[in-house]
């Protein structure tokens, strides 16, 4: 037996349809769901968000330009106008009239005296090819030493003792000039070898090419206390 299905409640027709309003209502849902856990979870979307390190853009430090120094302000120079009446006394006495064919006085040195002596002093020499000699040779004057130097008070309270070497000039005639101590020992020795220096008598003056020089001599004098 055939059952007959009345046309009315017949849904084959309507198939396609229903299909689409299933995907239409899936698809809402769908989109609902997504819809409704963002908004659940919106109180933790903080900590799901990530930093980005943007680098700072590097500016580049420039100086202000410096003011130009002020110009200095132009000199003037005051100008002292005075009339032309007004006498001016000239220091040079100026010929107008006069040209460069003029001839022109001849300049007058002034005279030196001669009656004042020109005095030029003679060499001093070291080395001579006869030296000078005190008279009666260094015997003598090892024993003109011991008889004239007096031992100075001071040195002796010291105990002072030593040489004092003494440089001296013998000059042509025999006579001891520019007398000098050049190293001493104090204590009143350099002055006392001065002066017995100074006392001695006349040297035989020394002599190069047979003619008697200046000679500087050196002469040491010993000053030793006795026991």
């Amino acid at each position: 037996m055939e059952i007959k299905k009345n046309p009315k409640y017949d849904l084959e027709p309507r198939k396609g349809l229903f299909l689409e309003l299933g995907l239409v209502f899936a698809l809402a849902l769908v989109l609902t769901s997504f819809e409704w856990k963002k908004t659940e979870g919106g109180e933790n979307d903080w900590d799901q968000l990530q930093v980005v390190d943007i680098p700072e853009e590097m500016v580049e430090i420039t100086r202000a330009e410096e003011p130009e120094p002020p110009k200095p302000e132009p000199q003037t120079t005051l100008l002292d106008i005075v009339d032309d009446d007004v006498d001016v006394q000239d220091d040079l006495d100026i010929n107008a009239e006069d040209d460069q064919d003029s001839e022109v006085g001849n300049f007058v040195a002034p005279v030196q005296d001669d009656d004042e002596p020109v005095i030029v002093e003679a060499e001093i020499f070291t080395i001579v090819e006869e030296q000078p000699e005190f008279p009666g040779g260094e015997e003598s004057l090892m024993k003109f030493l011991q008889s004239n130097v007096k031992y100075p008070q001071l040195a002796k309270e010291s105990n002072i003792q030593g040489t004092v070497y003494v440089q001296f000039v013998v000059e042509p005639s025999g006579s001891v000039s520019t007398v000098k101590v050049l190293r001493g020992i104090g204590g009143g020795c350099d002055e006392e070898a001065v002066r017995v220096v100074k006392n001695m008598p006349s040297w035989k003056p020394g002599k190069q090419r047979g003619k008697s020089v200046r000679v500087y001599f050196n002469l040491p004098i010993k000053f030793i206390l006795q026991g």
